[in-house]
């Protein structure tokens, strides 16, 4: 089975574990079978609203194994990347959850309430009480110069109703009115994986998630193996599209074929087979011999079209013309 190459699963929450409230199929027993396997676990999150304790008790009643220690956010990094940039004792806006702003308060900055109060910094987190009065006075403190901290940049936030904006489209819209950009704390950015990892002991961590531009580039760029989920925002579309720093090593239905065997994907003729799946790549063309329903025939056009463009530093626009199903 695929997770027996790995001492440690970092998952990611949202659009993984659960979309809302509910748990995701599947994905209770998986994360639960982990221990029997010898695997550790950690959580990865880039939700700032929440408490490393509320996360967990969280997971806890869904059912999954979960502690405060195992779960790392993007609240706590944003506020460690804050007190780097500014001095003890400095004031900061924060904009986003009560948490966060414990969190700040705990690096030993002041919080303040308004840009008048003439922050020194602007912390930027998600939270769904969050209105346009919030973002207008980080948008006064960011263009009056203050240093601003975004603790992530999702775009969006996978919910049981669908898909919502997230902090990143927040963070958009300070940038849009000041022009400026912010330093990100959590995913993509390497610090998360690595410290959950040191914590865990792990050599050989997986990383686990559903976003491409979060959890498999942070995971590509602390360099561990990376595998994407089809349970929350990308798709098998999007990620043979994906530039290459956002290439997974593995793509998988969900958590439970962490348990299965993972095929091997091999060269084949003038292209790549998975399984009965057969893909070539020739320009712009990719032809797949097999059909769309199918992730066997996902993974070997990806091995094809990443074969035909290595280097490829923005999305691709491939059109798969598959001859099956």
């Amino acid at each position: 089975m695929l997770i027996a190459g790995y001492d440690a699963v970092l998952s990611d929450l949202d659009g993984v574990v659960y979309a809302g409230p509910g748990a995701i199929e599947g994905a209770i027993e998986s994360l639960g079978r982990l221990a029997g396997a010898g695997v550790e676990l950690a959580y990865i999150t880039n939700n700032a609203s929440r408490s490393p304790g509320a996360v967990a008790e969280h997971l806890r009643d869904l059912g999954a194994p979960a502690t405060a220690e195992r779960v790392f956010g993007s609240a706590d990094a944003g506020s460690d990347l804050l007190a780097g940039l500014i001095g003890p004792g400095g004031r900061v806006l924060v904009v986003g959850s009560g948490y966060l702003r414990d969190c700040v308060a705990a690096r030993g900055l002041r919080p303040v309430g308004a840009a008048s109060d003439r922050p020194d910094a602007v912390i930027q987190g998600f939270d769904p009480a969050l209105g346009w009065s919030d973002l207008a006075q980080a948008s006064y403190a960011v263009a009056g110069g203050a240093v601003w901290v975004a603790t992530n940049t999702d775009l969006t936030i996978p919910r049981a109703e669908g898909i919502a904006p997230g902090n990143g489209a927040l963070v958009q819209a300070v940038a849009a009115a000041t022009g400026t950009v912010p330093h990100v704390a959590g995913k993509p950015e390497p610090r998360l994986f690595h410290r959950a990892a040191e914590r865990l002991r792990s050599a050989r961590p997986l990383v686990v998630g559903d976003r491409l531009d979060t959890d498999i580039l942070g995971g590509n760029r602390a360099g561990y193996a990376t595998a994407v989920v089809f349970t929350g925002i990308d798709s098998p579309r999007s990620v043979l599209a994906a530039r290459h720093a956002e290439r997974p090593d593995f793509l998988l239905n969900d958590l439970t074929d962490l348990y299965r065997p993972y095929p091997a994907v091999e060269a084949s003729g003038a292209g790549f087979a998975c399984g009965d799946a057969r893909a070539t790549a020739d320009g712009g063309l990719l032809r797949v011999d097999g059909s769309p329903e199918d992730l066997d025939a996902w993974r070997a056009a990806c091995a094809a079209w990443w074969s035909a463009h290595p280097r490829a530093d923005a999305p691709t626009t491939p059109e798969p013309e598959f001859t099956a199903g």
